[in-house]
């Protein structure tokens, strides 16, 4: 079971069944949300439960705000893909946000973001080669490159669960209005912060090829059936008309 709690504007996920001792965690929200994600753990797992493994899908900050606070309190092991080590390891910061490409306020105020690494040396390893996920059988980490060198993506085969990190999102994040009202529309990743394009296309290739029945994304509102699918083929088809900025720094080291 897939309980997928958001954290201001980001998600993160729990993966476990009500009142298990022990579930799994996929990313770690915005900085400063560790005491309310803790708080939910309890609600949903039970007072003295904890995690087994806090699995990233990548190391921007929105994805491992309260990871340290979190790996603490659960003493468990943190993992990240290979590629991502140096952001996660205290050794590479991530590039500066591009506030040049087309959208709205969000995307001229990312150069504020954070981009100084974290780090995880205590505490993180590397995904298993083979593809497998630690405690979770059922799962496969996919690479998806093109947002971050080493994000990766979780997929169920079972019921064709997808994890897809901002592979691809929900809500669209360059726009003020559809972040704060997480208004639903397939996009491809925050564009201020993509730095391979070609690469991000044929993960996004890769994701919809799996044909998930059902997605929890970075971004926005779960998404599933005839929606997640369309989404996902119209986002491919118009990729370089849509997604991919006219302009913008990352743009241009391509060309």
């Amino acid at each position: 079971m897939c309980i997928c709690i958001p954290t201001k504007i980001v998600n993160m996920v729990f993966i476990g069944y009500p009142g298990d001792k022990e579930f799994i965690v996929a990313d770690a929200g915005m900085p400063k949300s560790s005491e309310n994600l803790l708080r939910a753990a309890r609600e949903r797992f039970g007072e003295d439960s904890r995690a087994r493994s806090i699995l990233l899908t990548h190391g921007h900050f929105d994805h491992v705000g309260s990871v340290i606070e979190l790996a603490e309190e659960w003493d468990c092991p943190i993992y990240a893909h290979p590629e991502e080590m140096p952001y996660v390891t205290g050794k590479k910061g991530y590039p500066t946000p591009d506030a040049t490409v087309e959208g709205g306020m969000v995307a001229k105020l990312s150069p504020t973001f954070p981009v100084d690494p974290i780090d995880l040396e205590s505490w993180v390893m590397a995904y298993p080669e083979d593809g497998t996920v630690p405690h979770l059988p059922e799962f496969q980490w996919i690479h998806v490159p093109g947002h971050t060198p080493g994000q990766v993506a979780l997929f169920r085969e079972k019921d064709r669960l997808l994890l897809s990190a901002d592979a691809f999102v929900s809500t669209k994040q360059e726009k003020l209005y559809q972040v704060a009202t997480q208004q639903f529309e397939i996009n491809g990743p925050p564009a201020y912060l993509t730095t391979d394009w070609e690469a991000a296309k044929e993960s996004v290739i890769r994701l919809q090829q799996l044909k998930p029945e059902y997605a929890v994304t970075g971004h926005g509102p779960a998404a599933r059936g005839e929606d997640l699918q369309t989404g996902l083929e119209r986002l491919v088809e118009r990729w370089e008309d849509e997604v991919v900025p006219d302009h913008g720094r990352f743009v241009e080291d391509e060309e």
